[in-house]
């Protein structure tokens, strides 16, 4: 098994997504990327710590590949909006990948690369590629946040078409096709 580390906004909607994917064992929403030891969401929420909501990803390179996952990953979200995603803004919504190993960060830069030569999104990629630090989880609150909440007016406006596209996009490689 691989540890992947995702920043691309909403930890809710991020989380999601991953959970529906071949090869992913686990996913778990946290905050890394900052200064600040064990920070709460609300200190996260206040911009003032430097984190990201983030998730980190267990999952089979047997099944699922790194690469895999960052398509994934530039698919849903929008990577060329600095600090924010759809109504979210702020630092802790930032487009980030965290890199685990030299190996990671080559995907990573190597990916960012097809994209834009491909001509992919109309303006520049500003996810930023970083060496992962440290991971704090989430309050369990937070946690497996759509599974629990699906009847709500957040996850049916939001997070359900991010859902709907990631089958339309990806179903080869979606376990759970359930809304």
């Amino acid at each position: 098994m691989e540890l992947a580390t995702l920043a691309g906004g909403c930890f809710w909607c991020t989380e999601a997504i991953f959970q529906r994917l071949k090869g992913v064992e686990k996913v778990v929403s946290g905050y890394t990327g900052g200064t600040t030891e064990n920070p709460t969401y609300e200190e996260v929420c206040s911009g003032k710590t430097g984190h990201a909501e983030a998730i980190q990803i267990t999952f089979d390179p047997k099944v699922l590949t790194y690469k895999d996952l960052l398509t994934v990953f530039f698919k849903l979200h929008d990577p060329t909006t600095l600090n924010k995603q759809g109504a979210d803004v702020g630092t802790q919504y930032r487009s980030s990948i965290f890199y685990h190993s030299d190996s990671q960060k080559k995907t990573a830069e190597d990916v960012v690369a097809q994209f834009i030569a491909r001509h992919e999104f109309k303006d520049p990629i500003v996810t930023e590629i970083v060496t992962f630090k440290k991971f704090y989880e989430a309050e369990p609150n937070h946690k497996n946040f759509y599974n629990r909440n699906q009847g709500s007016s957040y996850c049916q406006i939001i997070i359900d078409p991010k859902i709907q596209k990631l089958y339309k996009e990806f179903g080869d490689m979606v376990v759970d096709k359930s809304i």
